[in-house]
């Protein structure tokens, strides 16, 4: 509502500018029924509206370019001629205007759009939503099962620079050493769209790019410092592609956009709906906070200060103090006023929680400064900040959640086709449970993807399935939706500071009852055999109680050292997890690699080690990620991630563009041509290793949605052998999978089958089929090829230096 509030009284002081001297807008009546602009000959703009409600729409139109001869000479605007399937208004010899959807009495349909003719000459707004891509062309991928997929993780500022006209620098950039030749935002949407085809190429077919969202801090090139979740930051787009291009892009070549998203904290300089205290001026130097943020007139206001001046001219930590306590109140600590109160212990459900001011954090839209120290091992997580630049929102407030959801909700209106949710083991699972996660899954259904998927960092780096005992603190408990009925049924939906007290107070309760902290987590908490076969049948999967937040597998990532032990944690655990066939399995990643040898760097294992954790994610249940530059070892051994503490360039975040120089056309997943840089790159060991087992994968339902089993009845001899099968209408798939050793699988069905690694074929007739010993990170997938069961035709992928 604020941010209508403040659309409308735009509106209202455009409107006061418009004289009865203003040139008319020339509109071209266009009826064409596929809403195509009636001169195609013409030059500026067509405005194509559909309301499913049958109402005929006008379109409000002022700053136009170039020259401002487009306004409307009054609200509501103009009047849009009815076509067959669109209402059309066309606006001549114009390059940029800015619309407002509306109806005859003023009403409201739309957001205000910014037009341009460069990005297209028409454009649409359906039901209030506006596209340069005509929405009844469709989508040519659709919403399919992510299983299918296999992730290729970027970040977006370090991966390629399309446009160097877009490169800033951070604030932070001079103290970590990031020169003018790399600046902190270099990549950009333009620059990964130019590279589909590269990651195409490695055969990946889906991208998990880093939050998108309007972003304000002194180093937050990496997007998990938000200050505006419902608009895209104008430093990863150019004025000929957006996000919304980059989506259409890959859609268009059978690709699909995972976004990173953040639930839990913004960004410690506000945020536009929940607390407003910055206005980002994007003409100007967006690496200079001082010149492109300008203080609202409510943090000057507050703090007595004249000017944004003045605000700038106090010192760092006090200006930081300021913001922090508009966000969170970190003066008020219940009812004594100061600012060290003790914790309240989780079994004390009478202190108040929230914030009672007026000025600070009135809508308790933050979870207040009371919770000053989290444990990271206990509850206190739940309600704590966990980093300066990352300021917890309240996420037991009902207006938090729906702000939220609504936000990126747009997205998924863009087209993104699933989430990675970040730091959700500092959400209370009862609150996503009954706030986020259902209406996000019911606004993608709205968008048209019931398959959307949604997969969370439960960050646990500890090596038991249960973290430290806590089951409330562990990755396989967020992929369950509450049992009992009890919370929702007492869950507060009102935004009262009594009602959002009422739902911490909740939290608590549900953390004591079901936490088991220390107890017999074997018998307290749920299992599932979705991930098993029954002997060596498919039976299907009973999601019924999965919550929509499947999860990263933090305990086979912290295991990767050693793929053997990552691969026997995971038959030993995976009866805790809803479904295991939907986790992500990484090694290493933007923040983490495995526990040996260290996990603050790059991967050290070694490139052979790598093509046997990539033979083991790519066969065995789950969805495969990784994480970019991976395919040549890039900067192996460097220190991920040390903040403004060593350049960019010296980190696991460093730009990759250079390895990226030249062209590539993939005609198909893992088929390509390339010339260039990027051939060679496209031509190391892993490179290939990857194309030839994402080449697999993709042919082999069994080891995309199958389940397995590794039991002594169907094989033995191997140290990572297993059995996996798919069933449907359609399909039957099953494989025989052996990684780096040799075995003996048994009782299987007999008749051909095919090794998809080198094409070997061998006929069972008794049930049994032997595999060789082999080298590490070489492997067998025996597929059955008998009658009745969905086969193939020989070897899979190109040649690889460690499956062959």
């Amino acid at each position: 509502m604020t941010r209508i509030k403040k659309l409308c009284a735009l509106v209202l002081a455009v409107m006061m500018v418009v004289t009865a001297g203003v040139i008319s807008v020339n509109a071209a009546q266009s009826s064409d029924s596929d809403a195509v602009s009636a001169d195609t000959t013409e030059t500026g703009i067509t405005i194509h509206v559909r309301m499913s409600d049958g109402t005929q729409p006008y379109v409000y139109l002022w700053n136009s370019l170039p020259t401002n001869s487009a306004m409307s000479k009054s609200y509501p605007g103009e009047k849009m001629t009815k076509g067959d399937k669109w209402y059309n208004y066309h606006v001549a010899d114009v390059t940029k205007v800015n619309a407002i959807v509306t109806d005859a009495n003023g009403k409201q349909y739309s957001s205000e759009k910014k037009l341009e003719s460069a990005a297209s000459a028409d454009w649409y707004c359906e039901n209030g939503k506006w596209s340069k891509y005509n929405p009844d062309e469709p989508d040519p991928i659709g919403s399919v099962d992510m299983r299918e997929e296999t992730i290729y993780f970027v970040m977006t500022t370090r991966f390629y620079d399309g446009d160097t006209g877009n490169d800033v620098h951070c604030w932070d950039d001079g103290t970590a050493g990031n020169g003018d030749d790399d600046p902190a935002w270099r990549g950009d949407f333009k620059g990964l769209g130019e590279k589909l085809d590269y990651i195409k190429a490695l055969g990946f077919s889906a991208i998990w790019v880093t939050p998108v969202v309007t972003n304000g801090s002194g180093y937050d090139y990496h997007g998990y410092h938000a200050m505006d979740l419902s608009t895209v930051d104008a430093r990863y787009e150019s004025s000929d592609y957006t996000y919304e291009d980059l989506i259409h892009d890959a859609h268009q070549k059978g690709m699909k956009i995972i976004q990173d998203v953040v639930l839990q904290h913004t960004g410690n300089f506000g945020e536009a709906h929940f607390c407003d205290l910055f206005t980002k001026d994007t003409t100007k130097d967006l690496g200079n906070l001082q010149e492109s943020l300008i203080p609202t007139q409510y943090l000057l206001d507050t703090y007595g200060l004249k000017s944004p001046e003045e605000y700038w001219a106090q010192k760092p930590g006090v200006q930081y103090q300021q913001r922090l306590n508009l966000m969170k109140n970190v003066t008020y600590s219940g009812d004594n006023g100061n600012s060290t109160g003790p914790q309240p212990a989780a079994q004390d459900f009478s202190m108040n929680k929230i914030s009672q001011s007026d000025t600070y954090n009135p809508n308790n839209y933050y979870h207040t400064g009371y919770f000053q120290s989290p444990n990271y091992d206990d509850w206190t997580t739940k309600f704590s900040q966990i980093a300066g630049d990352c300021v917890d929102l309240n996420t037991e407030n009902p207006a938090v959640a729906e702000y939220v959801v609504d936000s990126y909700s747009k997205y998924m209106d863009m087209g993104v086709d699933g989430f990675r949710v970040d730091t959700v083991r500092h959400i209370p699972r009862v609150s996503l449970n009954i706030m986020f996660n259902d209406q996000l899954m019911d606004a993608a259904k709205a968008a048209g993807k019931p398959n959307f998927y949604m997969f969370g960092e439960i960050c646990t780096r500890y090596t038991s399935v249960w973290y430290r005992g806590h089951a409330e603190e562990s990755t396989p408990y967020y992929t369950w939706k509450e049992s009992n009925s009890k919370w929702a049924d007492s869950w507060n939906w009102g935004t009262s500071a009594s009602e959002i007290n009422d739902n911490m107070n909740l939290v608590l309760q549900h953390y004591l009852e079901e936490d088991n902290y220390n107890g017999d987590m074997d018998s307290t908490q749920p299992k599932s055999d979705n991930a098993y076969l029954d002997g060596i049948t498919y039976h299907g999967s009973d999601r019924s109680m999965a919550s929509g937040m499947d999860a990263i597998d933090f305990q086979m990532h912290r295991m990767f050292g050693s793929a053997k032990n990552a691969y026997n944690f995971a038959v030993n655990n995976d009866q805790y997890y809803n479904d295991a066939t939907y986790s992500v399995m990484y090694v290493d990643s933007h923040d983490y690699a495995p526990e040996q040898p260290d996990e603050t760097t790059r991967f050290t294992g070694g490139t052979q080690t790598w093509a046997e954790n990539m033979d083991l994610m790519f066969t065995f249940r789950g969805i495969p990620c990784v994480y970019y530059g991976s395919e040549v070892e890039f900067k192996k051994g460097e220190l991920i991630d040390k903040g403004t503490l060593i350049s960019l360039e010296n980190s696991g975040r460093a730009y990759f563009g250079d390895y990226l120089e030249g062209t590539v056309n993939a005609t198909d997943f893992s088929e390509y041509t390339a010339s260039g840089t990027v051939a060679d790159t496209l031509a190391s060991p892993l490179s290939k290793h990857l194309s030839k087992v994402n080449a697999i994968r993709r042919a082999i339902p069994a080891l995309q949605k199958g389940q397995y089993t590794a039991s002594s009845t169907y094989v033995t001899g191997g140290d990572m052998s297993y059995v996996r099968r798919y069933t449907d209408d359609n399909t039957d798939s099953l494989a025989l999978v052996s990684i780096s050793s040799g075995a003996t699988f048994k009782n299987i069905p007999n008749g051909k089958y095919i090794d998809a690694v080198t094409g070997d074929v061998k006929y069972v007739t008794d049930g049994t089929l032997t595999v060789p010993e082999l080298a590490k990170a070489n492997m067998r997938v025996y597929v059955c090829c008998a009658s009745g069961f969905t086969g193939i035709d020989g070897q899979i992928g190109g040649d690889s230096a460690y499956a062959k």
